[in-house]
């Protein structure tokens, strides 16, 4: 089984581009399941609803809730494993970078250390200003990070974290987006 992660900023395009990769290699035969984090199961939705929030007390919330999402999720991996080709994974290791500054290399080092870290990692990358009219865009209620400031900063942390991850320049438009998006996954199927 191959697994995938795709991560980015809020507002920088992972469910679209995770989708693209899903048809790729559905389109190639593979059996695909793309996992969202915070997923539907019921640690997923409490982190969903306390980033609604605001005040360190749902911050902590969300962050707690949003680590039991994942671990369901990695713990779900051996199942998937017979029953998927390709899991790919849409926010996993690098919301880490929505912890204070001085935690979220150590969280990152020790996330990374104890989880499993493929080697198909894929963060997409988009300004703050794109990130804020997106999320603009859409019709759901505000989250704590969903605001320029706090997108500028996670950004910075995002960008720290993912040395060694391909990046995806999510900037433009979607065919060019796509075209990148093609040359990584033929490195990655090479």
């Amino acid at each position: 089984m191959r697994l995938i992660v795709v991560d980015g900023i809020d507002g920088s395009g992972k469910s679209t581009v995770a989708e693209w990769i899903s048809e790729h290699y559905a389109g190639r035969g593979h059996r695909v399941r793309v996992q969202h984090h915070p997923s539907d199961r019921l640690a997923g939705r409490l982190s969903a609803r306390f980033l609604q929030g605001g005040g360190k007390l749902m911050y902590l919330l969300s962050s707690a809730f949003y680590m039991f999402d994942v671990l369901g999720s990695v713990v779900r991996l051996p199942l998937w494993r017979r029953r998927y080709d390709t899991v790919v994974f849409v926010r996993y290791l690098l919301a880490t970078a929505y912890l204070p500054d001085r935690l979220a290399h150590l969280a990152y080092d020790i996330f990374a250390s104890v989880l499993p870290v493929p080697e198909c990692l894929l963060l997409v990358d988009v300004e703050p200003e794109n990130a804020l009219r997106r999320i603009e865009s859409r019709q759901h209620e505000e989250e704590m990070f969903e605001n320029l400031p706090a997108l500028v900063i996670v950004r910075e942390r995002v960008l720290s974290l993912a040395t060694t991850w391909e990046v995806l320049d999510n900037n433009g438009c979607e065919s060019g987006s796509r075209r990148r998006l093609d040359e990584i996954l033929e490195r990655w199927d090479g």
